[in-house]
C-alpha cells in the first residue's frame, strides 16, 4: 500500500530548487513543519496558507513519521549522530 503522503508531497528540480513541497503549491513540507514545531495548529496553519488543506498538513505529518521510523533513508547531521 502506497504512503498517504506520496499523493500530496512531490519534488521537482523546477519547483523550490527539488525542495519536497505539497503537490500544485509552492508551500515546502519544512514550512510546515517549522510551524507544527513553533506550536501552531493546523487551523492557524491553513490561515497562513490559504492553499493548504487539512490532509496536507496530515500528509507532512505522515511523511515526517515515516522519516523517523525509517521507512526511506534521509540524511541525518553529523551532530545528531555523534
Amino acid at each position: 500500500m502506497k504512503a498517504a503522503y506520496t499523493e500530496r508531497i512531490v519534488s521537482s528540480p523546477e519547483v523550490c530548487s527539488g525542495n519536497p513541497v505539497i503537490k500544485g503549491t509552492r508551500v515546502r513540507i519544512k514550512v510546515i513543519l517549522d510551524n507544527l514545531a513553533e506550536g501552531r495548529n493546523v487551523e492557524e496553519i491553513l490561515r497562513s496558507y490559504p492553499s493548504l488543506t487539512t490532509e496536507d498538513v496530515q500528509a507532512v505529518i505522515a511523511f515526517a513519521a515515516a522519516s523517523a521510523a525509517d521507512d526511506f533513508c534521509y540524511p541525518v547531521p553529523e551532530a545528531i549522530t555523534a
